[in-house]
């Protein structure tokens, strides 16, 4: 049965991407199981002189999280045209960890914005990222859920095609896992 790590990229409670995240244990194929990962606000901002002093246990606890997954599923806002902060600095402090934890991994992206692209600009960025740190990014099907304010309430997807297309990249996803 794989295990999936949901990373949500928003500090926010009431977060589009958070309810989409909560929505995944539900939507994902039998057999396989989604926990939910929301610590990266209690993560430090990345400083080499604090890493020098000993990796933040927030940090070390998510490598952990990561390396006993079986693959990620990274579900994100969109600022300024790429990744929040907050899980910039996340990833940034991941990198620094030997052996890197999402080397190798699987990892599925997800966006919402209220936007009409739903993410894909932070998609772009956030896939960049994720090659430098060797991760196995799935590509296809893509989930960019635009103008999320229409699709979604304050704790469901509310938007039938929206959870048809994140339970089809849910079931992809676990295959790909499965292949590895």
């Amino acid at each position: 049965m794989p295990k999936l790590l949901a990373i949500c990229g928003s500090l926010r409670r009431a977060s589009y991407n958070r309810v989409i995240a909560h929505a995944l244990p539900a939507l994902a194929p039998a057999g396989v199981a989604i926990e939910i990962f929301e610590g990266l606000g209690d993560f430090p901002l990345y400083d080499g002189d604090v890493e020098a002093a000993g990796m933040p246990a927030p940090v070390t606890a998510l490598a952990a999280r990561i390396a006993a997954a079986d693959g990620v599923i990274i579900v994100t806002p969109e600022y300024n045209y790429s990744m929040p902060g907050v899980l910039k600095n996340g990833i940034d402090w991941l990198s620094r960890l030997k052996p890197q934890p999402l080397a190798g991994k699987p990892v599925a992206i997800q966006t919402a914005s209220m936007g009409a692209m739903g993410g894909v600009r932070c998609q772009h960025h956030l896939r960049q990222t994720l090659v430098a740190l060797e991760a196995r990014v799935l590509n296809k099907p893509e989930i960019m859920v635009g103008q999320a304010q229409n699709k979604l309430s304050a704790d469901a997807i509310t938007d039938e095609p929206t959870r048809g297309l994140i339970a089809k990249q849910l079931a992809v996803f676990a295959e790909f896992v499965r292949k590895g």
